[in-house]
């Protein structure tokens, strides 16, 4: 069994949000995304704070002085839980809790918290373990209510509570080990499976996009298939491939992925690469954007950093522009100077739009198989897909 962070048993679900600006990093919708995330890990939000920071401070984060202006706010609040928008430095999440008596997540803990919370599939909870490990072999003295915390005296061996952290770190050690050893062999299961797929010679597309963007209605409304979907952030964690028609004897095999969101925890990218190998490994890639979100240009930006960082920014992409009945617009399709697709407006929900999905779809194969049958290499024919 793996180690575990658990919130205490006895305590209150009320946190109060802290959503921090630093320097010219604007980030629209931070707030409100923040709440999402602390909502779907099951916390009760009492309350937010929304300010700026130039740089951070070294001890706080926010400086001492905010710091206990914001856990005045929270008790007010009776709140027992401070979650920041940024990714705390293990000393500064310590101060913080010394400092206002209260425990504070940091984003990279709340995410990795939401996806422990959704991972189904036994690899996807293996991927999850791991990389809560990763991350809390930075924390032990924090995250281990068991460890002892004096020292040996000077010029003597160090006390018991050094000997047990250097324990609980050769223990998460070998489990890391043991954690990577397994999904080493369900990644080579996976890869038999697509190269059976890519032996059929079907095109393989995959969806990728920021979170609660619409992929799983989508691949559903496709494939006809029952992926569990819901109006939350990291609804499904588990990549799914399907068969999908396109139209005039044409089908593609069609990828659901994991969403990606601002900030995504590197130990989550890493713990997810074979995964994440089916977007990498793609033909084309399918981009839903939420297209009613006041921050879809930063949200794609977001998506386009992950892609760039597992080697799939190379891929050719149609942009699905997702949710056009909450903006009352009509369906359509968009083309670049040479007439190839360039981005569909479609409403998953709805359905509307998805015959210009699926023709569009259908251009780019039959672009991909006249290619085939000319033995045109592959970087070639994707040229005039290249962004």
């Amino acid at each position: 069994m793996g180690f575990q962070y658990e919130k205490k048993a006895d305590q209150p679900q009320k946190a109060w949000l802290v959503s921090v600006t630093v320097g010219r990093d604007i980030h629209r919708d931070a707030a409100l995304e923040l709440s999402e995330l602390a909502t779907s890990c099951g916390f009760e939000v009492c309350g937010i704070t929304e300010t700026k920071r130039e740089k951070p401070d070294p001890k706080f984060f926010l400086g001492s002085g905010k710091t206990e202006e914001i856990a005045a706010l929270a008790k007010q609040a009776a709140a027992s839980v401070l979650i920041y928008d940024i990714a705390l430095s293990p000393a500064q999440q310590r101060n913080i809790e010394k400092a206002t008596e209260l425990e504070t997540l940091d984003r990279t803990s709340l995410i990795l918290e939401i996806f422990r919370l959704r991972a189904k599939t036994r690899e996807g909870r293996l991927q999850v373990e791991l990389a809560r490990l990763t991350h809390l072999s930075t924390r032990l003295v924090r995250g281990w209510t068991h460890l002892e915390r004096q020292r040996g005296g000077l010029s003597k061996t160090g006390g018991p509570g050094e000997k047990q952290i250097e324990l609980d770190r050769r223990m998460i050690a070998t489990r890391v080990k043991a954690l990577k050893e397994q999904l080493k062999r369900l990644e080579k299961q996976r890869n038999t499976q697509r190269r059976s797929r890519q032996k059929g010679e079907l095109m393989t597309v995959a969806l990728v996009g920021y979170t609660n963007a619409g992929k799983s209605t989508l691949f559903n409304r496709l494939t006809r298939g029952n992926v569990y979907a819901a109006d939350q952030l990291f609804a499904t964690l588990d990549t799914t491939a399907r068969k999908c028609y396109v139209g005039e004897a044409k089908e593609v095999v069609l990828s659901d992925t994991v969403g990606f969101i601002r900030g995504l925890p590197h130990q989550l990218v890493e713990a997810f690469k074979s995964t994440l190998d089916e977007a990498a490994q793609a033909d084309l890639l399918l981009h839903v954007v939420d297209s009613s979100s006041p921050a879809r240009e930063e949200q794609m930006g977001e998506v386009n950093k992950v892609l760039e960082e597992i080697g799939a920014s190379h891929l050719p992409q149609l942009v699905v522009f997702n949710k056009i009945d909450l903006e009352a617009k009509p369906p359509f399709i968009s083309r670049d100077e040479k007439g190839l697709p360039k981005s569909v407006g479609i409403s998953a929900q709805t359905g509307e739009g998805l015959d210009l999905l699926r023709e569009a779809i259908r251009e780019i194969v039959d672009r991909r198989d006249e290619a085939v049958d000319e033995n045109v290499d592959d970087e070639d024919w994707l040229k005039p897909f290249e962004r």
